[in-house]
Parts: C-alpha cells; sequence; structure tokens
C-alpha cells in the first residue's frame, strides 16, 4: 500500500476507501471532503516533509497527483545542499 493510501486509510479510520478508490479517481468525487483533503495535506507535510502550498493543492486530485507530487519532492530534496 502507498504512503497516500496509509495516510488516507488513517485519516477515513477505514482501508476499504483507500482500497477502492483507484489511483487516478479524484479524490473530492470519491466522497473523500474537503476537510479530509486539508487533513491529508497535513499529514504529507509533517509525516513526509514536503511542503504543499494552496497552489499545489489545486493540482492535486488523486492519489497519483499526490504521490508523483512527493516523489517530485523528495527527489529534489534529496540533491541537497551544502
Amino acid at each position: 500500500m502507498s504512503t497516500i493510501r496509509e495516510l488516507l486509510v488513517e485519516i477515513t479510520g477505514t482501508a476499504e476507501y483507500a482500497d477502492q478508490v483507484g489511483d487516478d479517481v479524484d479524490l473530492a468525487a470519491s466522497g473523500i471532503d474537503s476537510g479530509d483533503l486539508v487533513r491529508l495535506v497535513l499529514l504529507v507535510e509533517q509525516r513526509l516533509g514536503v511542503e504543499i502550498t494552496a497552489e499545489d493543492m489545486e493540482g492535486l486530485r488523486t492519489i497519483a497527483d499526490y504521490e508523483r507530487f512527493v516523489a517530485g519532492r523528495t527527489v529534489a530534496g534529496a540533491g541537497g545542499g551544502a
């Protein structure tokens, strides 16, 4: 199970939701409310150390969107600096 799916299980309190939603299904259209989407963003920031701006949130609609976003930020951050 992907990290984003694990966070959705934590948010919804049920593995069934995360198991039933396809990677490319719009989360808002699948029954998750705006409050849960905000909680998802907060958990991603807290647990994965990836900052998500309000502008970023506009493009994050699906599990796949979140996974690509996190992967891109994690790889970019891994390059590090001095």
